[in-house]
């Protein structure tokens, strides 16, 4: 699997999530045996791009190569001049946001509000693409809703004016996160392009992971909420696409020091404060599906300092070691089917 002038490791790879896909938690994923990770999508506003929020999410200092930065907007020469910005700054890769469902985007004509006017596409990606001398990417979806789907014509669209990859969710915009995502739109843009194409939409196992493939003939699959407090499911589904075979459950003492260095780099990303309130929800997802965790995420969304916080989820974890030397996610499940 290959972007432009790089190689990627595998065809596994990290979804770009507003508020999850930071720096500490994309250079995770990677160590964890995802091949390939984008950052959350960065504003074309240029009044925008010296806050603190957008420093941060173009920030890849240290991070395994490619580094790549999503943007979003609706202005072909704000794009175009966002991903100049963002390859000054280090992106080696930019992938343009037509896929984000969520209100205070497309209320912008942003992300996927985008994909009933093709004419507009049309301008974007070639302004993008002429703009800098990086790769640039598209992620999109298959329509506005069920009954107007576009997915072919933008994907022909985006293959004239030079985007090297495109990555499908298989949902419309009306859809949200809704049902379930359909693979036929997905199979049906790769048999008519000629570039790579990557799957996303409810990847969920490593079996679901090989049937996506299969399905649809794509290059590569592309993995979001599933990968929130498991993002050793990379190395599991590579793993098992290479194969055939299911890597064990983790270690407890894995997780733990992977819990420990991960809130460790959160905390010097965010700082104190911010830290220690964005650092909950990663760490509710990580316990959410162990025995005792719902209760101690109540417990720890109390706590007010890294110190705490860290203290807390190194003896959470020490305390799962009582029902084996792995995770055991099947005690949480058979009590709530009990």
């Amino acid at each position: 699997m290959q972007i432009g002038p790089h190689l990627l490791r595998n065809n596994v790879f990290v979804a770009p999530m507003a508020g999850v896909t930071d720096r500490p938690f994309r250079q995770l994923c990677k160590e964890l045996g995802a091949g390939y990770a984008v950052s959350e999508m960065a504003a074309s506003n240029p009044r925008l791009w010296a806050s603190e929020k957008s420093s941060r999410r173009i920030d890849h200092a240290g991070e395994m190569e490619p580094k790549a930065v999503q943007i979003a907007g609706a202005d072909p020469q704000e794009l175009a001049d966002c991903a100049k910005f963002n390859v000054d700054k280090g992106a080696q890769i930019i992938d343009i946001n037509m896929g984000c469902p969520v209100k205070k985007v497309c209320n912008k004509w942003c992300g996927s509000a985008l994909l009933p006017h093709e004419d507009l596409v049309e301008r974007i990606v070639n302004a993008v693409v002429q703009a800098v001398d990086v790769p640039v990417t598209l992620k999109f979806r298959t329509g506005w809703d069920r009954q107007n789907k576009n997915a072919l014509r933008i994907a022909r669209i985006a293959e004239r004016a030079g985007i090297q990859m495109l990555t499908l969710h298989g949902r419309t915009r009306a859809d949200g996160y809704t049902g379930d995502a359909e693979y036929d739109t997905i199979a049906a843009v790769k048999a008519s392009v000629a570039i790579p194409v990557v799957a996303n939409g409810d990847i969920t196992t490593p079996e679901k992971a090989r049937h996506v493939l299969d399905k649809t003939g794509a290059d590569a699959i592309m993995i979001g909420r599933a990968a929130q407090g498991r993002p050793w499911i990379f190395r599991e589904i590579d793993h098992f696409l290479r194969t055939g075979q299911h890597l064990p459950a983790p270690m407890v003492a894995e997780v733990r020091h992977l819990m420990d260095e991960h809130l460790r780099a959160h905390y010097a990303f965010y700082g104190e404060s911010l830290g220690v309130r964005t650092a909950r929800k990663h760490i509710g997802w990580y316990v959410r599906d162990l025995e005792g965790g719902e209760e101690f995420r109540q417990r720890m969304n109390r706590l007010e300092s890294t110190g705490e916080q860290l203290l807390a989820v190194n003896q959470f974890f020490e305390s799962q070691l009582k029902y084996g030397e792995r995770l055991q996610y099947r005690l949480a499940e058979e009590k709530l089917a009990a």
